[in-house]
């Protein structure tokens, strides 16, 4: 490349085309210089003048290159460039400072080249690098960089088109050396006249196969059928430029995502070609869309754990005055039936909030060390059961699994979804495999895991599978291959939820007709923690009476403060309300004696976390409890707080409130 680049720059014959290779060589964001035999700079274009932070070139003819070499790097180039002039080709890379003491890092690609007094210099080509030291941008922005530097280069090009000084022949020569870009021209008729390194790369045809032939060849047969080429030169000749992205075709047939930009080439007013520069952004593309796709899981993820608060909220409110109208209700069976109807409702409700807690991941774990191969051995019968007599079960569990630590009553419930789900892709029978299997080390690795020691559950069926579409759009929430009404598309979404919130990976393989396997890898717990009980969901408020309180409820909604109120003053204590965080305080402020508080967490102006740190400000020992449907609390919060799951039962409620005040010991 440089070598011919030489030629270019000692031709000194011909003058067809001439502006047009020197504005390209004084243009181009490269520094280009030639360098005599006893180091004085003989020629800079613009770019070199400019890193060398020179404001012409009458300010440095003639200077020593070595003094503007690092001092520590001097030696290094002056030898390179004994070499250069002996007639090596060399590349290296050093660091320059500036007339103005800017220190760049550069790296240059030099050839030695013959002077017109017959001596031998060196003709480099010098690019600053000093980027490569620098840590990555994100993705994003790397992108709109790389797209600026993209329409800058082209602009450069075009500046240079209307300058330059030497022959279409050298000019090829110049732009062979640009491999990341396919860059060539394109006669009047839009045949490709030129060819470059880059191109050859990108599109797979040498510089003998294409030129001559059309630039359409590049094109899908959709879009040459739609007239897409055609459009280019058209709007190209008459507005000067078409800019264009879509996918291109490769001599071996592939295609690729590219980035199109056709100049108009004039002369004397007249259109006499076009300058095309083509670049591969498959990957781009690829990344962005990842990126737009995280994006609006994100999207949904925050709109499905608000949606489910406030659902909790209500359920809250529903559960909590059904349990007390059951106190109530006389004996009739019928109301009763009813009442026990509604209640299921309600907690059917509740189950579908948790699930989109558990997408959100907002969900909060009652985390505990469990025994993968006894809690599915517990499972066996109701997985056996909830798959009917047509489908097969078999499980192959490893002996000495380690424990892990996770929410089990959310495992089992992920677990039978899964079965369930495998069940529903067999319609006329099959097999059900379930496996679980220790992952160590290097094998999680090779398996895209964080590294580490983990126990894997593996659902697998000989169902119908999905196709890669299907397979791709599983984990997206409130997405269902179910039939109206037979599935809310969170299943798993649920799952897939609970396990990155237990820190571990759901992996999904499928193929059509041949079945669907998913993997639920799980961090190992070596410390094989105990055994912590969860707490019963619908536990009964026990005989054992606790001394009567005066409780303060705190809760932005009306309907949850009141359903919370009704309860307490059902357990027997005196309640005062507050509808926020700033009214809870004005009323301590008044001297109010309270036991305890029970506070919302998300309210507006202030939240229970908030509104707990101010009150522990004034009463350091006041006991509060904080209810809410979330997992999650912000950095810092006390988690000594005794924590009340929405929604809530009157045994629950009850619970918290000897947890936050235990009972007295009984009189002897």
């Amino acid at each position: 490349m440089l070598k011919e680049l030489a030629e270019v720059l000692s031709f000194r014959g011909r003058t067809d085309g001439g502006p047009f290779l020197e504005a390209i060589i004084e243009e181009t964001p490269e520094c280009i210089k030639i360098v005599g035999p006893d180091g004085s700079l003989l020629r800079m274009n613009g770019a070199g003048l400019r890193m060398i932070e020179a404001g012409s070139w009458v300010t440095v003819d003639g200077a020593s290159t070595p003094s503007l070499i690092a001092e520590e790097d001097r030696d290094t180039w002056l030898a390179n460039h004994g070499r250069i002039c002996a007639g090596e080709k060399l590349s290296w890379q050093f660091d320059i400072v500036g007339l103005k003491g800017t220190r760049r890092h550069m790296e240059t690609h030099a050839v030695p080249i013959q002077l017109e007094d017959g001596r031998t210099g060196q003709l480099a080509i010098t690019r600053d690098v000093g980027e490569r030291r620098q840590t990555e941008l994100a993705l994003q922005s790397a992108n709109e960089q790389l797209d600026q530097l993209v329409k800058e280069q082209t602009k450069e090009l075009e500046r240079a088109a209307s300058k330059l000084g030497e022959t279409e022949r050298n000019f090829r020569l110049l732009v062979k050396s640009v491999v990341d870009y396919a860059i060539y021209m394109l006669d009047i008729e839009g045949n490709v006249a030129s060819w470059n390194e880059g191109a050859e790369r990108a599109k797979g045809y040498s510089a003998g196969e294409i030129i001559g032939k059309h630039f359409s060849n590049f094109y899908t047969e959709e879009d040459r059928a739609a007239g897409l080429p055609e459009l280019g030169l058209v709007t190209a000749r008459t507005e000067g430029r078409w800019e264009n992205e879509g996918w291109r075709v490769r001599k071996d047939g592939t295609r690729f995502w590219a980035s199109v930009v056709i100049d108009a080439i004039r002369e004397d007013g007249e259109v006499i070609g076009f300058a095309k520069v083509t670049r591969d952004i498959t990957e781009k593309k690829a990344a962005d869309e990842r990126l737009r796709q995280a994006e609006r899981l994100k999207a949904v993820g925050v709109f499905t754990g608000g949606a489910a608060h406030d659902f909790n909220n209500l359920l809250t409110a529903v559960l909590g005055s059904l349990e007390l109208l059951r106190k109530r209700l006389p004996g009739d069976p019928r109301s009763l039936a009813l009442l026990d109807n509604a209640v299921q409702g309600a907690k059917r409700g509740a189950a579908l909030t948790q699930r989109m807690l558990a997408f959100a991941r907002r969900q909060e774990l009652k985390s505990e060390s469990i025994d993968i191969g006894t809690m599915l051995a517990g499972m066996s019968d109701l997985l056996v059961q909830s798959v009917g007599p047509t489908v097969e079960v078999e499980m192959q569990i490893s002996r000495d699994l380690p424990r892990v630590t996770t929410d089990q009553g959310q495992l089992e419930n992920a677990l039978l979804n899964l079965v369930v789900n495998a069940r529903d892709a067999m319609p006329n029978g099959g097999k059900v495999s379930i496996a679980a299997k220790f992952l160590h080390g290097q094998a999680a690795v090779a398996l895209d895991l964080t590294p580490g020691d983990y126990v894997c559950i593996t659902v697998k069926d000989t169902g119908e599978g999905m196709d890669r579409e299907t397979l791709g759009r599983v984990r997206e929430p409130f997405f269902t291959t179910k039939g109206v009404g037979k599935g809310t598309g969170l299943g798993l979404s649920m799952v897939d939820g609970l396990v990155a919130q237990s820190g571990g990976r759901m992996r999904i393989e499928s193929d059509p007709g041949k079945g669907t396997s998913v993997e639920l890898c799980l961090p190992a717990d070596e410390a094989s923690k105990p055994d912590v009980a969860a707490p019963d969901a619908a536990v009964d408020a026990p005989a054992s009476p606790i001394r009567k309180l005066r409780i303060m409820a705190v809760d932005d909604d009306a309907l949850v403060l009141m359903n919370s109120v009704a309860m307490l003053e059902d357990l027997g204590h005196d309640v005062v309300e507050a509808a926020s965080g700033s009214q809870a305080l004005q009323v301590l402020e008044l001297g109010e004696a309270i036991d305890l508080i029970i506070t919302d967490q998300a309210m507006p102006g202030m939240t229970g976390v908030q509104l707990a740190e101010a009150v522990r400000e004034r009463h350091p020992a006041m006991p509060i409890v904080l209810a809410t449907g979330y997992a999650e609390l912000p950095p810092g919060a006390d988690t000594k707080m005794v924590r009340l799951a929405k929604p809530f039962t009157l045994g629950q409620l009850f619970q918290a409130v000897v947890q936050a005040i235990p009972p007295a010991p009984a009189s002897p």
